[in-house]
Order: structure tokens, then sequence, then C-alpha cells
């Protein structure tokens, strides 16, 4: 029961930074290629790790967002329905990159199998 609530408000917490950082934080240095990937919040309510993605700088992003934190966590309270604001802790989520890279690790061995057949083919003959 506490595991079903606790993925619904860290879906609602998402939905809510998500809003509140596209259309209520004003500061240039968030990419708008800036995405929140997903959002834990841990069973207390004291804390909720918010996973950020960006295409363009994300330490400037992961800055900025940390220098707006207090005002995020303000617009929470007032958007969702809790009695105890988490306090915000940004991470940079890399999955992104994890998965472009074993993109490419299989594309590199898929090529290398295409070049073994061809070459035991060819010692075929």
């Amino acid at each position: 029961m506490a595991n079903r609530r606790n993925n619904r408000l860290s879906g609602e917490v998402k939905r809510a930074i998500s809003e509140i950082i596209r259309f209520d934080v004003k500061d240039p240095r968030i990419s708008e290629l800036m995405s929140i990937t997903d959002v834990h919040v841990t069973e207390d309510l004291k804390f909720a790790k918010i996973y950020v993605s960006d295409y363009n700088d994300i330490e400037s992003t992961l800055i900025a967002l940390n220098s707006a934190k207090g005002f995020i966590r303000k617009e929470i309270g007032k958007k969702v329905k809790m009695r105890i604001i988490p306090e915000l802790i940004f991470i940079k989520d890399d999955s992104i990159a994890k998965g472009m890279h074993m993109s490419s690790l299989i594309d590199k061995i898929i090529e290398e199998d295409k070049i073994r057949k061809v070459n035991e083919d060819n010692a075929e003959e």
C-alpha cells in the first residue's frame, strides 16, 4: 500500500516539477532540451531524488536547478497536496548516454560478426 502511494506521489511530484521548470523558472541556464526523467520520493517524504537529462550542458542546468531549489519546492507545495514537501536533490541522469554506448557496442559486434562471416565464406572457397 505504501509503495503504491509513494509511486503516485513520485509521479505527481514529477509532473509538478516539470511544469514549474517549464513555465515558472526563468533561468537562461536551463536548456529547453532538459527533461525530468524520473523522480523517487523517499518513504518518509523527506527527500525527492530528481533525475535530470539534458542534451546540452547538464552541469549548468544542474547549477541553475539547485539555485532555484527553494522556489521549486515552494511551488510544489502549491500544486501537490502534501503535508511534507520533500527536500529536492537533482541528479544527472546518464541513462541516455549509457543506452547510446550500449547501442554502439551492439552495432560494433554486429559489424564484426558480418566481417567474420564474410571471411569464413571466403576461406571455404
